[in-house]
């Protein structure tokens, strides 16, 4: 989950440098941590939440596939 994740943010930000992805798993559920450059919050975030929470139904379907749960938190800089 977290190569996926790190894939769609580079894909959407400027700085790609600056994507980080922290992984917790804890059993069957993952805690992805996805931080990014000031500059590029809203374009992750996107118009309403829209991109986040796109982001976060396509990590839920890869999760589901290994009998996974997942939940993405995007952290402020």
């Amino acid at each position: 989950m977290k190569e996926l994740t790190e894939y769609i943010a580079k894909s959407l930000v400027e700085h790609s440098d600056k994507v980080e992805v922290r992984e917790n798993s804890r059993g069957h559920h993952i805690t992805l941590e996805l931080s990014v450059d000031k500059e590029d919050m809203g374009r992750i975030i996107g118009k309403g939440g829209r991109v986040a929470n796109a982001i976060r139904t396509l990590l839920r379907v890869a999760a589901e596939r290994d009998g996974q749960q997942v939940t993405l938190d995007v952290v402020e800089p």
